[in-house]
């Protein structure tokens, strides 16, 4: 495999992570009240458009084709999250589920950081790595 071959699969790995991040706040803004919390769940979900838009960019850029869908696994977590909450979760549970998201998140940024990136890349995912975090404390503050 390329090393170009393999920076934009690693590059699609994380930008499925950001699409199951936006259908995971989706959700989360559906079910809570709080307008104070469904704010922050807002602002996060920016955060991970702003990602998307950057990597989407980045591996169009370097020759590649971004994976703009949820595909199986992304639709599989859904389910689960969906099941996981019920019907009628309280904010707490909510918030907990979203900062539980937020670090798979940023564990999967990691991963893809250590792979063999070229620097541009590299430094992408950091910048996705450090909104992902911003977000977890903005989340703690909720709780």
């Amino acid at each position: 495999m390329s090393h170009n071959t393999e920076t934009i699969e690693s590059l699609n790995e994380l930008l499925q992570g950001e699409y199951m991040a936006i259908e995971s706040f989706n959700n989360f803004i559906s079910r809570v009240d709080d307008d104070r919390v469904k704010d922050c769940f807002k602002d996060i979900q920016q955060k991970h458009r702003k990602n998307i838009d950057k990597l989407a960019t980045y591996i169009q850029d370097i020759g590649g084709q971004p994976n703009e869908s949820l595909g199986m696994k992304g639709k599989m977590g859904e389910m689960q999250l969906n099941m996981s909450l019920g019907s009628k979760a309280d904010t707490g549970a909510i918030v907990e589920k979203a900062i539980e998201g937020e670090v798979k998140g940023v564990n999967m940024a990691e991963k893809v950081l250590r792979g063999n990136l070229d620097d541009k890349s590299r430094d992408l995912t950091g910048e996705v790595l450090e909104r992902d975090r911003e977000s977890i404390d903005m989340l703690r503050r909720l709780i």
